[in-house]
């Protein structure tokens, strides 16, 4: 089958040469006619031309542009060019000299007009020459922008296929780390049989579905993350009692506004796990704020400074997310200082849902 197709694809291509020089042949009856009664000297002048012509359009189109001109080798391609370009003149010399002994019986004033003029015929046939060589040239261009195009897509595409899977192992990572802590102080509550265990029990699942089944869509409303955050933060109200004190304000927050699932959640998070009890009580400052299209988050505790300056895998996630997903349309401050931790993000471009 690919053999039969090969076949008339190669069938087509000489039908189709054999139709061009054709037409060439019949540009040069018409040309070198011109002034001329006598239509077998014109026929047999253009047949003498047209292997002149054929090869240094056949040695242009296939040796000269695409292994010099392409390839970007111009010294050899312009050598090479005035080597073809000095045999045909000379085979144009030749012509000129058959019309006048083989086709005129050494009579110039019986020659055709056109032919007898050496600058005419040069005219004629090298207009053949660089006009299907250009043709050629701008195929050549085409073909390889879109090799160049095919190419680049494959690799945006490949590029893409790793930012997907980054982001998909990045989002398996929240969940054994976030579970873990909910689950653990859940535990805690359980042991001491509290009669919040239920409310407690009832939150966790909100949270759980959350984490379970929409962390795998690309993005969901900013509200919905907002209220996670702030079910999250009754669990830990609950574990904390009377030593937690938090302050949360969410200001201008549209409903349409979306992000990806769990990008603000291990930040607050990170600082119920890592904050520090100061004169009895763990601070934390939460601030989420809208302005046109930008985001800002913000969020303060009182904390310690860490010796080995690490904050889990939390916040390690969350850069190499916000770097995947908001590359150069973001930016992340972390202050950490003797007695606070804080975090001020800003995200230049968020969608609407």
């Amino acid at each position: 089958m690919l053999k039969k197709e090969f076949i008339l694809k190669k069938i087509r291509q000489v039908l189709l040469h054999v139709l061009f020089w054709f037409c060439v042949l019949l540009f040069y009856i018409y040309f070198f006619g011109v002034g001329s009664t006598d239509f077998n000297k014109t026929l047999s002048f253009s047949l003498f031309l047209m292997p002149i012509t054929i090869a240094p359009t056949y040695v242009s189109i296939y040796k000269l542009i695409p292994d010099y001109l392409i390839t970007k080798q111009y010294f050899r391609f312009g050598l090479y060019s005035l080597y073809t370009l000095i045999i045909s003149a000379y085979l144009i010399f030749v012509s000129i000299f058959f019309s006048l002994i083989f086709l005129s019986n050494f009579e110039y004033d019986k020659m055709n007009p056109i032919s007898k003029n050496l600058l005419f015929v040069m005219t004629g046939v090298y207009l053949v020459v660089i006009i299907v060589s250009a043709f050629k040239l701008l195929k050549l261009n085409l073909k390889n922008s879109e090799k160049a195009n095919a190419l680049e897509k494959k690799i945006l595409e490949t590029q893409l296929k790793l930012k997907e899977q980054e982001l998909n192992y990045l989002k398996i990572q929240i969940h054994p780390h976030f579970l873990f802590n909910t689950l653990n102080t859940m535990y805690g509550f359980a042991l001491k049989k509290a009669d919040e265990t239920p409310e407690m029990i009832l939150k966790l699942s909100n949270l759980l579905d959350y984490l379970l089944y929409q962390i795998d869509k690309p993005f969901v409303s900013l509200t919905e993350e907002i209220n996670h955050i702030k079910d999250y933060i009754s669990l830990e109200q609950l574990r904390f009692n009377d030593t937690l004190v938090v302050s949360f304000v969410s200001d201008n927050i549209k409903e349409t506004t979306s992000i990806p699932p769990m990008l603000l959640m291990p930040f607050v998070e990170n600082s119920f796990k890592h904050g520090f009890i100061q004169n009895g009580t763990l601070k934390v400052k939460i601030t989420i704020s809208c302005e046109s299209e930008n985001l800002r988050f913000h969020i303060k505790n009182t904390s310690k400074v860490q010796s080995n300056n690490k904050h889990g895998i939390g916040l390690e996630n969350i850069k190499k997310r916000l770097e995947l997903l908001y590359k150069d349309q973001y930016t992340l401050e972390i202050n950490d200082n003797k007695t606070t931790f804080e975090v001020l993000l800003n995200l230049n471009t968020i969608k609407d849902v």
